[in-house]
């Protein structure tokens, strides 16, 4: 999980550092041979997006570096944490969901991916089968039983 979201990150950089040497040199330059640069509202444009390419590939790089120091060693089996599959009964709704704790940048709600600082998250973190904890979402309070675990020691791939 923690190595998926490396790979793609990595992958993201390769695409964006391509546009920004490679794409949008060419795109400025032919919008220079358009002629006047105040009203030219291509040259505008490609200028604009190299501007946020470069930022948005400074913050993609900051967030490799910050992933290539988590220490998977450090996450301990048998709980919950980073990278966990958990399935817990929902004692309030009487239902049985299942989540995967990912970061933030990975989070797919709808596809029960959630981040380990979401208030869900944080509640299930460092439990383990049969802890019973207490979420606090925007709707209140809600118990939640831990009924298995699948911890990113244990997952496929």
């Amino acid at each position: 999980m923690a190595l998926d979201f490396i790979q793609k990150l990595e992958d993201e950089i390769r695409k964006l550092e391509y546009e920004l040497k490679n794409e949008l040199p060419k795109e400025i330059q032919r919008a220079r041979e358009l002629g006047d640069l105040s009203e030219n509202a291509e040259y505008a444009a490609a200028k604009e997006r190299q501007d946020y390419v470069g930022a948005l590939l400074a913050k993609k790089k900051k967030r490799l570096a910050d992933m290539r120091m988590v220490d998977l060693t450090k996450i301990r089996p048998g709980v919950v944490g980073l990278g966990s599959t958990v399935v817990v009964y929902d004692i309030d709704n009487d239902k049985e969901t299942q989540y995967y704790l990912v970061t933030s940048e990975d989070v797919d709600a709808p596809n029960g991916k959630i981040s380990t600082t979401s208030p869900i998250g944080r509640a299930l973190m460092g439990k383990e089968p049969g802890d019973v904890t207490e979420v606090r979402t925007p709707g209140g309070v809600r118990e939640m039983e831990i009924l298995r675990l699948k911890t990113i020691h244990e997952q496929d791939g």
